[in-house]
């Protein structure tokens, strides 16, 4: 059985979704990043990166959500594009799109918009501009495909999906959606389905620490106080 170490952050949800939509067994084990686990020795053993999510397969580790997607996906051969060279260079780069563009800019617009001290104008105004800029991308090659390679539902939509649920908050803009109806039509639509419900539902396994109080801080930005 598969040991899958997650939260309910955007990166592990992919996993989660691949997990409930291939029917793999597998058993959920919460990391609270808030509480520093993400530092515990038995983990970092597993992920030199200290990050969520990551898998152990029998015995296999992998990291990275993107990396453990092409993983599951090779091992089970679900989700994946038609065996052919154009299909697969289409995949990688939109998969590779996600990986070092959407997740990057979401991640660093989530931080400074939520999190980080002032002075932060000029990162949010960089880092939401990416993210629009990331995002309005995905809508337009939507606008004409219902998924991200065509009509065949892969791990580059699980991908796009963990993240762009949570656009509005990103972004602190509840009317986003309103600028990128190709891509909400394509989160709706994944939304729906029950492997994305019993995955969303992750969250009622473990009550995770909400509170972004010192403890967190320590944790969130080491480089200002480095924890021995």
């Amino acid at each position: 059985m598969i040991r899958f170490y997650y939260n309910t952050a955007p990166n592990p949800m992919k996993v989660a979704l691949f997990l409930e939509e291939s029917g793999l067994p597998y058993e959920p084990i919460p990391v609270d990043t808030r509480k520093g686990e993400q530092f515990d020795p038995a983990f970092a053993a597993l992920n030199p990166n200290n990050k969520v999510p990551c898998i152990v397969d029998d015995g296999v580790t992998v990291f990275d959500s993107n990396a453990i997607l092409l993983y599951l996906a090779e091992k089970t051969g679900q989700f994946l594009p038609e065996d052919t060279l154009e299909a697969r260079g289409r995949f990688l780069s939109w998969l590779m799109f996600v990986a070092t563009g959407i997740g990057p800019y979401s991640g660093q617009a989530v931080h400074f918009r939520h999190y980080a001290p002032e002075p932060k104008d000029y990162a949010n105004t960089r880092y939401e501009f990416e993210a629009k800029r990331h995002y309005g991308i995905l809508n337009t090659h939507l606008s004409k495909n219902r998924f991200m390679l065509g009509d065949t539902y892969t791990i580059v939509d699980m991908a796009v999906w963990g993240w762009a649920r949570l656009v509005p908050f990103m972004l602190a803009d509840e009317g986003v959606w309103d600028t990128l109806p190709h891509l909400k039509r394509m989160l709706d639509t994944i939304t729906e389905r029950p492997a994305a419900q019993r995955a969303l539902g992750l969250k009622d396994l473990h009550q995770f620490k909400t509170e972004n109080d010192a403890e967190t801080q320590r944790h969130f930005f080491r480089f200002r106080e480095p924890i021995v």
